[in-house]
């Protein structure tokens, strides 16, 4: 990857949205592009800030950081796209945008340990990425995260990534 500037990001953005897009989303029935592009519309439905709606855009994008490699339902262990994600962003972006996307997973975690029904709504391939994640958070844990600043966008963030998988959504 070449330098990213605040000139040559959102290209390097586009780029990586026309080249990779159309990949599998990791055993869901969309897309990766249909899937980022789902949040993004489902967060601005919701008036969220653009802030939200940029993270709902871009969680996912550490996804095609040259490390990170492809997602198979038979991977064993966490490949971290979070924080890859975050990494990239850090420098263009507000820290709202980087604490939803490094912690869109830590968030999944949380709501299963907070939300006794969270877990119900997961899809299978949610619940094979949660087992490499470290499953729920424990007590100590959810009383860390709980300390985030953008604890409640986070947990939007979240949400609007767990309903952008609908294959039938324009």
């Amino acid at each position: 990857m070449s330098e990213l500037t605040r000139e040559t990001i959102v290209g390097f953005l586009a780029d990586i949205f026309e080249r990779c897009g159309g990949e599998e989303y990791l055993g869901e029935p969309v897309t990766m592009a249909e899937h980022m592009l789902q949040g993004a519309h489902l967060a601005e439905q919701a008036g969220e800030s653009e802030a939200i709606i940029t993270a709902a855009l871009l969680h996912d994008i550490g996804h095609f950081t040259s490390e990170f490699g492809m997602f198979s339902m038979d991977d064993t262990k966490d490949r971290y796209h979070e924080e890859a994600g975050a990494s990239v962003l850090a420098e263009f972006f507000p820290s709202v945008v980087t604490d939803c996307v490094r912690y869109h997973v830590a968030a999944k975690r949380y709501l299963c340990a907070v939300d006794p029904d969270y877990f119900g709504k997961l899809s299978e391939a949610s619940v094979h990425s949660l087992n490499q994640q470290g499953g729920p958070m424990g007590a100590s844990e959810v009383e860390a995260f709980e300390l985030n600043p953008n604890l409640a966008d986070i947990v939007k963030l979240r949400h609007f990534d767990d309903a952008g998988k609908l294959p039938d959504m324009v």
